[in-house]
């Protein structure tokens, strides 16, 4: 159930930060860091809808979630929550550059979030003889 309240909550956060970029942000931002900006809430949203999804399917399965549910977790605020420093961090005069090298490693945790989830899926036994 965690996973789906956090999953719920990461999408509702994720479309309040969507309006803020589409209309307070858009004259604000260059081109490029707003096109920054909507790829790190495009991927909040896609992956709160990968964690309702995952905890969807602990009820259905009963598999242990915890690693995929912690990677994604974890990947989602780091790559989203970096890129939304970088972006508008500079715009109050507050260097980020440091937050540059945690972007991928965000990434990396959301794909490895990813490939536990499938990994799940190879060990339990569906009722289709898959």
């Amino acid at each position: 159930m965690t996973s789906i309240r956090l999953g719920i909550a990461l999408a509702a956060i994720g479309v309040a930060l969507g309006a803020l970029g589409a209309h307070a942000l858009a004259n604000v931002l260059e081109p490029p860091a707003l096109t920054s900006y909507l790829t790190a809430v495009r991927y909040q949203i896609y992956h709160a809808f990968a964690l309702i999804l995952l905890g969807l399917y602990h009820l259905q399965t009963k598999e242990a979630i915890r690693t995929p549910y912690l990677l994604m977790s974890i990947g989602v605020v780091l790559f989203s929550g970096s890129i939304y420093g970088l972006t508008l961090l500079p715009m109050l005069d507050i260097s980020a550059r440091w937050l540059g090298p945690i972007t991928p490693i965000g990434g990396l945790l959301l794909i490895f979030g990813w490939m536990t989830w499938l990994w799940t899926t190879f060990k339990k036994k569906s009722a289709l003889g898959d």
